[in-house]
């Protein structure tokens, strides 16, 4: 198993995987809960010296990651965020994000899975809250975060090295890619079904206003 992980994630392990990997967990397909923050202590484990770079590079990740997601949610607008968030927790966030919230709602980037930081960076997009607020908020905290997180690796690497050898890290392991498979898939499906439907009615909408123009002109 632990071989398995090694092969699936041996590329994110590394600097410019790092990067990939953060882009992707802001995502709205990929989905590996604490999978940049396993990264992150990883890498500053084994390179104690290089904490603020593993960081500074997580951050980077994260916020051109957050900008996909961002800009998605402006494209789809308030009436496509139905499709790609179930409609009990559409509702809850909706309460908490505001036209002027962007500070708000990017601070809560602080907060680690399972918190569902991908959806209100979506409605916020849909919403159109200022962006440049957004993501220089968004981007000071994730690199408190990823900061905090790779140095407390940086100081106690040691130990963390050995509990990677262990069975409960193997066992960890395991069921994070079992749930990255299954998340990524069921995520990449919904987005798929949204996008085509947001397609299809926009299809609809130029069939209808179509026949009307070609009315005007038999008429005249």
């Amino acid at each position: 198993m632990r071989g398995l992980f090694y092969s699936f994630l041996a590329y994110f392990l590394t600097p410019p995987g790092l990067v990939v990997l953060a882009a992707l967990d802001s995502s709205m397909i990929f989905f590996l809960p604490l999978g940049i923050d396993f990264a992150v202590i990883i890498l500053a484990a084994k390179r104690p010296e290089l904490f603020w770079l593993y960081a500074i590079l997580a951050t980077v990740g994260s916020v051109i990651g957050a900008a996909v997601t961002f800009w998605i949610g402006r494209q789809v607008g308030e009436h496509g965020l139905a499709k790609l968030i179930k409609p009990s927790r559409l509702k809850r966030i909706q309460t908490r994000v505001g036209r002027s919230a962007a500070v708000s709602v990017a601070a809560l980037a602080i907060i680690p899975p399972p918190f569902p930081f991908t959806a209100f960076v979506l409605t916020s997009g849909a919403w159109r809250v200022n962006a440049w607020t957004f993501f220089v908020t968004l981007a000071c905290v994730r690199a408190l975060r990823f900061a905090a997180e790779s140095g407390l690796a940086a100081y106690y690497g040691r130990g963390i090295l050995v509990w990677m050898r262990s069975t409960t890290f193997t066992v960890t392991v395991g069921a994070l890619t079992a749930i990255a498979l299954i998340g990524t898939i069921v995520s990449a499906v919904a987005v798929y079904r949204s996008t085509k439907g947001h397609k299809r009615n926009g299809a609809r909408e130029s069939r209808v206003t179509s026949p009307g123009r070609r009315t005007t002109k038999a008429k005249s």
